[in-house]
């Protein structure tokens, strides 16, 4: 049979374990009111396929880590006109991006290794779960506040060029 001391601290660990159980949920719940802020790591050039003509240049955040990727524009309380998040893949696949946790309507826009548009999911709705599909394989995908896509009147076959910091 355990000595008593041995009890005594065996309950005292149970007990800050369930204390420190109860710290990591609030640090969790306080998660949901960080404010994330847009970091500038590079500039995107949306361009007109038959001209070249640039339509708009964007400051972008990259996304090319799985850590980055998964996160996306989440927990994010707005995006200025001029921004976007660039995500950056190892290989052209087709794609599939949902609005998990992301509080921003935005358009996501599906790019191919030639950095053409394939295709476009307008007015992505925030913190749905529905799966937003590419129509032909990407390498790239740009999101942006929704709407915008319209208001540029971007179409499949549009081009982007970027230049990293």
């Amino acid at each position: 049979m355990p000595s008593s001391s041995f009890i005594k601290t065996l309950l005292l660990f149970i007990v800050l374990g369930s204390f420190a159980s109860c710290k990591e949920d609030q640090q969790r719940t306080k998660t949901d009111k960080v404010v994330v802020s847009f970091k500038k790591e590079g500039t995107l050039h949306l361009k007109k396929a038959e001209t070249a003509e640039v339509i708009k240049t964007l400051a972008i955040e990259v996304a090319d880590d799985d850590y980055s990727i998964q996160t996306g524009l989440m927990y994010r309380t707005s995006l200025e006109t001029n921004q976007g998040m660039l995500f950056i893949f190892p290989d052209e696949q087709m794609r599939n991006f949902y609005m998990k946790n992301t509080k921003i309507p935005l358009d996501i826009i599906y790019i191919n290794k030639a950095k053409t548009i394939v295709s476009i999911q307008k007015q992505a709705q925030p913190m749905d779960l529905t799966s937003l599909p590419s129509e032909a394989p990407a390498t790239y995908v740009l999101e942006i506040n929704g709407g915008l896509s319209d208001s540029w009147g971007l179409q499949i076959g549009d081009r982007i060029d970027f230049d990293l910091l």
